[in-house]
């Protein structure tokens, strides 16, 4: 066995390139093994197994500093630089994250949970080599449907303008998570196909070269007939023209020819780019024949590929899926967008009963944003779909060409919340802060499935501009469902519990903490009332007036960052009302990033449990027997 003998890079130094394929195999082996108890992004690791052996052979990591687009594909590497033993923790609690990390590893230099950053990274580390002087190498690897994003193709253009020494490795499977799509696409795809030009560019090569006295010279210089020829035989030559110089495209399960290009790549002076071919799932059946299901997998049983997942309630997204259809064959007008995200958003039902109606942009959430908006302006309902944590990248989209024109965009926001293993780089924990600021948007979320269903309904009914539901990444509560959905009165609140002196408002999937905690205070003769605040925006205001009239003492109890969310919002409007005696407290996420592990530990990391809104009620109890006082509003 080799794979125990390399604990860190340079141990691969000595080995033959017959072992690197034997170790490749091994590590391939590994990966299945231990991503089977785990879970994990399985495809894209077994498909960059000889890839990362072949870079880790040829160069000198952390000097030369490797970048690895998202990151998830970057298994290999923890394994090349000392963290195999850590591997049953993979995605847990206070474990190995799924994702490149800084401070786990020297060796991981750039991080991210979101893609087409590592060509910018690359750039800065080329400018900061070259400014302090060093002779470091920088290579970042990014695949096909990274290089959708639009900060991708920003950095490509960058990078050629300034001829900096750096390589960029193109990993093209075909894939991204779903199957790619767009003209890059189908761009990479014809040279995939188009071998010929490979062998005419080498032919002319060879035939200079062998030119006595001058063949060589001739060779060098005439980089006007290599261009010829490159025209004839792939049009556009996009790289080529960006300023790079185009190796490939070479088989990426071949360490010698990887190798080869590698020291081919080392002796061009500019930026190189090279055009890498590979399976994703390579090695493993199951995730070969689907490598879009293999993606991010659950633990599964190697033999058959059988997923073991639990049989339970189906997730929000299912139950999201599954009413569009039914909305959309009522009205016509429903559009469905998501970028690159057909699957995780739950468009697969959606997109194949209504194909025409079905908008996948790739990775291009900005694109996406702004052609909402034009959607809507031409009088149809377009859903945008996104996880919250990719809805970041549409920022500057949501305030300049959504909300300022008022456009009737609909955003389903996936993935609200915690996300688990996932960890930091996808928690959907800022959205509320970052479109709550912004004017004539209404936010919505609900107390369970069923409501999910009318704020759907609520959406698609409302022509007043913008409007946003947002649902967590859990199972549904499981409550019966309505067969008529109606629209929800906006801006309105509802009293599920009544209060006796102090109240929890709640959010989304913490109104059910809520109420189990005022289940078990009131056994202690505590009588709190909780109150679904279904709408973050706007507030129902006339409701908040009430409770401090009758000198209500508030909890704020929410998923979400607590600077800038709910609880921001209700602590601004007392304040706009001049009340400032009001008890509200708040429970929230606190001001730092939260890692990976399950929700459940998530939750108890920052104290949003059942336990935990006990003894805050408690202690508001305890309060309470020193006397309540009453709030007058000005007159």
């Amino acid at each position: 066995m080799l794979l125990p003998q390399i604990k860190q890079p340079s141990d691969l130094k000595s080995l033959s390139q017959d072992d690197l394929v034997l170790l490749s195999a091994e590590i391939r082996q590994f990966l299945i093994e231990k991503l089977s108890v785990t879970g994990g992004h399985l495809a894209p690791n077994l498909g960059v197994v000889e890839l990362t052996v072949a870079l880790h052979y040829c160069y000198n990591s952390p000097a030369d500093k490797m970048i690895f687009d998202v990151g998830h594909q970057a298994y290999v590497h923890k394994i090349l630089t000392g963290r195999m033993d850590r591997f049953d923790t993979l995605r847990q609690h206070n474990g190995l994250c799924g994702f490149v990390k800084r401070n786990e590893s020297e060796h991981d230099v750039w991080e991210a949970g979101h893609s087409s950053t590592s060509l910018s990274a690359a750039m800065g580390m080329a400018l900061a080599r070259d400014l302090k002087g060093e002779e470091n190498q920088v290579i970042a690897m990014i695949g096909d449907g990274a290089l959708t994003g639009g900060m991708a193709f920003e950095a490509l253009n960058h990078i050629g303008h300034e001829q900096k020494k750096l390589m960029v490795i193109l990993n093209d499977n075909e894939m991204s998570i779903a199957p790619n799509v767009g003209a890059m696409h189908k761009y990479l795809s014809k040279i995939r196909s188009d071998r010929h030009y490979l062998k005419a560019k080498d032919d002319v090569e060879g035939i200079l070269k062998k030119i006595p006295a001058i063949g060589d010279r001739l060779a060098k210089s005439a980089s006007w007939i290599k261009d010829s020829v490159k025209y004839m035989m792939v049009p556009g030559v996009l790289f080529e023209e960006l300023g790079f110089t185009y190796l490939g495209p070479i088989d990426g399960h071949d360490i010698p020819k990887l190798i080869e290009t590698f020291k081919q790549a080392d002796n061009v002076e500019g930026p190189v780019l090279v055009h890498v071919l590979t399976t994703k799932g390579k090695g493993y059946q199951p995730a070969e024949a689907d490598s879009h299901k293999w993606h991010g997998i659950s633990p599964y049983k190697i033999e058959s590929g059988q997923v073991l997942k639990a049989v339970g309630k189906p997730m929000y997204t299912e139950i999201f899926g599954q009413t569009l259809v039914e909305l959309a064959k009522e009205d016509q007008r429903i559009v469905a967008v998501t970028p690159a995200m057909p699957t995780g958003s739950g468009l697969i039902p959606f997109s194949k009963e209504f194909p025409d109606r079905m908008i996948d942009v790739g990775i291009a959430e900005q694109h996406a944003a702004t052609m909402c908006a034009a959607l809507a302006m031409e009088g149809l309902k377009p859903i945008f779909a996104v996880y919250s944590t990719f809805m970041q990248r549409a920022y500057d989209q949501i305030v300049h060409d959504i909300c300022r024109h008022n456009a009737n965009v609909i955003f389903a926001i996936d993935r609200a919340g915690f996300v688990g293993p996932d960890g930091e780089t996808h928690q959907g924990v800022y959205d509320v802060a970052f479109m709550r600021h912004i004017p004539n948007i209404v936010l919505m979320m609900p107390k369970d499935e069923n409501e999910l269903r009318h704020m759907m309904k609520t959406a698609l009914d409302y022509n007043e501009g913008p409007i946003a539901y947002r649902y967590p990444r859990n199972n549904v509560v499981g409550v019966p469902m309505d067969e008529q959905l109606v629209p929800i009165p906006i801006g309105t609140w509802e009293q599920l519990r009544p209060s006796e002196g102090y109240a929890v408002i709640a959010s989304g999937s913490m109104v059910q903490i809520a109420e189990e905690a005022a289940e078990t205070v009131k056994k202690e003769g505590i009588t709190a009332g909780v109150i679904n605040a279904r709408f973050l925006k706007p507030l129902d205001e006339q409701m908040l007036r009430d409770l401090a009239v009758r000198g209500t003492k508030l909890i704020v109890l929410e998923e979400a960052s607590q600077a800038g969310s709910m609880g921001s919002a209700v602590l601004e409007f007392y304040a706009e009302q001049g009340l400032h005696d009001v008890h509200v407290q708040l429970m929230g996420i606190p001001d730092r990033f939260i890692e990976h592990g399950s929700i459940n530990e998530q939750r108890a990391e920052v104290g949003l449990t059942v336990e935990n809104v006990c003894v805050q009620l408690r202690s508001l109890a305890a309060q309470s027997s020193y006397g309540m006082s009453r709030t007058r509003f000005p007159s």
